[in-house]
């Protein structure tokens, strides 16, 4: 068995820095253009994006392949991407076409870069980080929501100086919302003391509050496939909020690297005809800002914590997402070594 302490310190590693084979939102589709590179960071590798001239999304690694100078400096010419330093110009594929200082270089035509597989979807762009045991990307995991016409929302996201690990647990832990959240518009609300249940799913598992529902941030479900990870949760909307009922959270975390990652939520209400143009117009007009208060508040804790806070942790009752949510993700990465190590 996969136990000694070696192991254990390359099974921590992977996690830490983030599971392969997965499919990981990276920006929002507005972002993308077909005029200015896009650079970003996953798992810690530097990635392009761009439209070419069809419009489609390309992305491969963030190295010019003459010196090592960022792409994503560069401009976008006629579908393909030049690099600002020396002018050399490669396509979607990571093939240098061009080398504009010097034709017929001995660099035209040669494959010199890594491309990712890319998938727009719901106003985001994912990625595929692929896995020795899983090159090729599988389907991407989307909540059932953003697919069906009763529900509506919008994209926000933002960039946290944290690993994506403290994302997932505040995800997984609803006790903190009548607590951290105390203050704030939707979360006001409930009992500040409580027991959590674990309910265990096929495809994930939900944790919830034992004392009540619908009062507060009062459970969490995750779903957790072999290609990715997202979550959701629903908070009370007061009548003054509008027609609609609860908001529902959908929430993906895409780890930058080991001290960064980028959270991605959609907020959805299930409303429709003129009912959903005025909660979509309220929500623009006064509700955005307070949801974002909320997200600052998570944001402004997690950063305050020691990146090696797991260290001296001392984890109680209401912990039992934070550990399931660990284990299946130490598991996953046990099984990626593994498969590293058979194919090496």
């Amino acid at each position: 068995m996969l136990t000694d302490p070696a192991t254990k310190a390359r099974i921590e590693a992977r996690v830490n820095e983030g599971l392969r084979g997965h499919w990981y939102p990276v920006a929002k589709s507005v972002q993308i253009s077909a005029s200015r590179p896009y650079g970003t960071k996953v798992l810690g590798e530097k990635i392009v994006l761009w439209r070419d001239r069809s419009g489609k999304i390309r992305c491969i690694e963030d190295y010019c392949p003459h010196r090592g100078a960022p792409l994503s400096y560069g401009e976008v010419h006629d579908g393909n991407i030049g690099c600002r330093y020396h002018g050399v110009i490669v396509d979607g594929t990571g093939t240098v076409q061009r080398v504009p200082a010097m034709p017929d270089c001995a660099m035209e035509g040669r494959k010199a870069l890594r491309d990712f597989v890319v998938q727009e979807a719901h106003d985001a762009v994912f990625v595929y980080i692929p896995s020795v045991d899983r090159p090729e990307p599988p389907e991407l995991p989307l909540p059932k929501e953003l697919s069906d016409p009763e529900w509506t929302g919008f994209l926000c996201t933002s960039v946290w100086d944290v690993n994506y690990r403290y994302a997932l647990d505040n995800l997984a832990d609803p006790m903190h919302g009548c607590y951290l959240h105390a203050e704030s518009f939707t979360l006001a609300f409930g009992s500040k003391q409580d027991l959590l249940e674990l309910d265990r799913r096929d495809d994930g598992f939900r944790v919830s509050r034992v004392g009540q529902t619908g009062e507060n941030f009062d459970w969490s479900e995750f779903v957790v496939a072999e290609s990715g990870m997202f979550c959701f949760l629903d908070i009370p909307y007061p009548p003054s909020a509008g027609p609609g009922g609860n908001m529902r959270i959908l929430g993906y975390v895409c780890p930058i690297d080991e001290t960064h990652c980028k959270v991605f939520f959609w907020r959805m209400r299930k409303v429709d005809g003129v009912a959903r143009q005025s909660w979509r117009f309220l929500y623009r007009t006064m509700l955005e800002e307070r949801h974002w208060a909320v997200l600052e508040q998570d944001r402004v804790m997690l950063e305050g914590m020691p990146d090696d806070a797991r260290k001296r942790e001392m984890l109680y009752q209401h912990d039992i997402g934070v550990a399931h949510l660990r284990r299946a993700l130490n598991s996953a990465a046990k099984a990626q070594i593994a498969a590293e190590d058979s194919a090496a």
